[in-house]
């Protein structure tokens, strides 16, 4: 066990469709430990860029069920599968109803198994998945990562959770989707680092479209971000999974948003990584 901790933006966009930007997911890799947390559009893509298949994965966490955060957890599943020499179970961690969804890809992808099954002999039975429900205050270690489950707000979706990664004197928290609540807080104090979702939401009150608006009732804007932020004391905050996806040449911009945070601050285009040193 090493004493930094990787947090790789394998994908920041959201589920409007850019061709810069996978949808979202992030890989936090801890020693030996590599996690997965959501599967957005394209992760298969995003992770063989950062050098990671999904064979190397130790587990994927997902902190909520809307579509853009596990619409190519299928792709993880089969490719995980048929990329293992011998039968491996994949763990995947979720809030209740992930039971469900991949039950549901399952039964999708049941014709597909049989010809997989029928055509290679060494593929004697399906993908071996196994999923663990949680909610929040749960813990437990994956690989040499202890996981601590959190509560979210980003009701109507419920129930939605963040996790709280820690490794080698590192703590992660990747909070997924949401406002800003009091479980939040609990989660992300004293972090080191703190991934947050974010929206401009000066830009999307530009746009007169009702179900766009609606967005912001269930997101963090880029200043509440940096308030929770503070408040909890991290030393860094990671922005991910912008709203609209930020124009070329415009960080600066988004970064002066969050400028009630007084640590460092890190935003940036699909595979943005930033390693977090234990202080000793």
């Amino acid at each position: 066990m090493g004493d930094d901790v990787t947090i790789t933006l394998l994908g920041t966009g959201s589920p409007l469709p850019d061709p810069l930007r996978a949808g979202p997911a992030t890989l936090v890799a801890s020693g030996t430990t590599r996690l997965l947390v959501d599967a957005g559009r394209g992760v298969i893509m995003r992770l063989a860029a950062a050098g990671v298949v999904p064979i190397m994965l130790d587990g994927i966490l997902l902190t909520h069920l809307h579509s853009d955060h596990i619409n190519s957890l299928n792709d993880v599943i089969t490719t995980f599968w048929v990329m293992s020499p011998t039968s491996r179970e994949l763990l995947i961690y979720g809030p209740v109803g992930t039971t469900a969804v991949v039950d549901g890809i399952h039964a999708m992808l049941r014709e597909d198994y049989g010809y997989r099954m029928g055509h290679h002999e060494d593929l004697n039975e399906g993908p071996v998945v196994r999923v663990v429900e949680v909610q929040p205050g749960d813990t437990f270690s994956v690989g040499t990562a202890l996981i601590l489950v959190g509560g979210t707000d980003h009701r109507p979706v419920e129930p939605t959770v963040g996790y709280r990664i820690t490794d080698g004197g590192v703590s992660v928290v990747v909070a997924g989707d949401g406002v800003p609540c009091a479980s939040l807080d609990e989660l992300v104090v004293g972090a080191d680092a703190y991934v947050q979702t974010v929206v401009r939401d000066d830009l999307v009150r530009l746009v007169p479209v009702p179900r766009f608006q609606d967005i912001l009732d269930y997101h963090s804007t880029v200043a509440q971000a940096a308030e929770t932020a503070q408040r909890a004391g991290v030393r860094t905050l990671v922005l991910t999974h912008y709203v609209p996806s930020p124009a070329p040449g415009s960080y600066d911009e988004w970064r002066s948003l969050a400028s009630a945070f007084t640590g460092d601050i890190v935003l940036g285009d699909d595979l943005t990584a930033v390693t977090m040193t234990a202080v000793k």
